[in-house]
């Protein structure tokens, strides 16, 4: 089945959606290149030291959930437009993307909260007990890539079908659809690396900046749809 929105609830919600997606990424990226501490991130005691000194550590993955909940809630905006037109398939993508904020909130509990306390304890530690912070730090940091992955995964089947769906419907221009299945499959092949190689490697070196493009790009894309399927209504 084929359609367009053409209600002015449709406008208004295509509109919604696309701020939402463009703002929560852009914002996360932003304050993830400004703010997250950098480095080996598979070379453990450099990177657990740069944690440990970073007084904005929390508050960044605080900034980082709401940003990407933000993005997340476009999806499920987006879903509420798509659902008309097919049921089924954009019930399993708003389903996927309920899956990947409760991953994401589990990921940033880890990563925000006890990485940050195991490596303090690790920088304050002496003697043998120094050896068995670390080990300690080191079980959480591998729990985190466990969570990254799968968050990787969950996120890219979530886009994956918004794009399938947005194809089959044409309720939003087609090649944005064609655009979030890229970054769908790339936030997949993300997120299986991650569990083979960590937070590191050298195909998550192009892959990752790559998929922020994407995925900003289909924010912008369900932006500008809403934009164009107004100019169609009013000529």
């Amino acid at each position: 089945m084929t359609s367009a929105p053409g209600t002015q609830t449709d406008r208004e919600l295509l509109r919604s959606s696309g701020a939402l997606l463009l703002g929560g990424f852009l914002f996360t990226t932003v304050v993830t290149v400004l703010f997250h501490p950098g480095g080996n991130e598979d070379v453990h005691e450099d990177i657990f030291a740069r944690y440990a000194a970073s007084a904005a550590w929390e508050w960044v993955h605080f900034a980082q959930f709401v940003g990407v909940l933000a993005a997340l809630s476009g999806l499920i905006v987006l879903y509420q437009v798509l659902r008309p037109l097919a049921r089924r398939l954009s019930a399993c993508a708003a389903g996927t993307t309920v899956a990947t904020a409760a991953v994401w909130a589990v990921l940033q509990a880890v990563d925000g909260v006890t990485l940050k306390q195991a490596v303090d304890a690790w920088v304050a530690a002496d003697g043998p007990e120094r050896a068995i912070r670390l080990g300690d730090a080191e079980v959480v940091r591998w729990i985190e890539w466990g969570l990254q992955s799968y968050f990787r995964v969950t996120l890219g089947l979530a886009l994956l079908l918004f794009g399938v769906t947005i194809v089959v419907t044409r309720a939003v221009a087609a090649w944005v659809g064609w655009v979030a299945a890229l970054a769908g499959l790339v936030s997949v092949a993300i997120g299986v690396d991650v569990a083979y190689s960590g937070l590191e490697s050298p195909f998550q070196a192009p892959a990752v900046p790559a998929f922020q493009v994407l995925t900003l790009v289909v924010g912008v894309g369900v932006l500008v749809s809403a934009r164009a399927d107004h100019a169609r209504v009013a000529a």
